[in-house]
């Protein structure tokens, strides 16, 4: 391993929306809705990778659980970002007020299994 090289395996950066304008241009495209959570895709207006905001309203609880929604909700995009079929997506991960008794891997498998089902994903190949 040369210098600068980690031993992790590469992480693709999730970058953040951040203007409301983009938010409101992804609540206009597709809808997925899981138990836990609300997932809005759409193609970005300018293509610069994945870009994934996240949402939580006092419909959550007061800040430590939205917080913690938040936290839960960016932890599954990055784990999830690898995944992507369409490298150019705007996601914005909106929490619904159960969330805040899971757990991230609980959260990760259940966004997981709705974006296969939709066919977002490609289903994972069992070897």
């Amino acid at each position: 391993m040369g210098p600068g090289e980690s031993a992790r395996s590469p992480r693709r950066r999730v970058r953040t929306l951040v203007s409301p304008w983009q938010f409101r241009y992804c609540y206009a495209g597709r809808k997925i809705t899981t138990r836990h959570a609300v997932v809005f895709l759409r193609a970005p207006a300018r293509p610069e990778g994945l870009c994934v905001g996240v949402v939580a309203s006092r419909k959550v609880g007061g800040a430590v659980r939205r917080n913690r929604a938040k936290r839960l909700l960016r932890e599954a995009a990055r784990a999830l970002a690898q995944r992507w079929i369409d490298r150019d997506t705007w996601a914005v991960l909106v929490a619904k007020a159960s969330i805040a008794d899971r757990s991230a891997g609980e959260i990760q498998e259940e966004i997981e299994r709705a974006l296969v089902a939709e066919g977002v994903f490609e289903a994972k190949q069992i070897e």
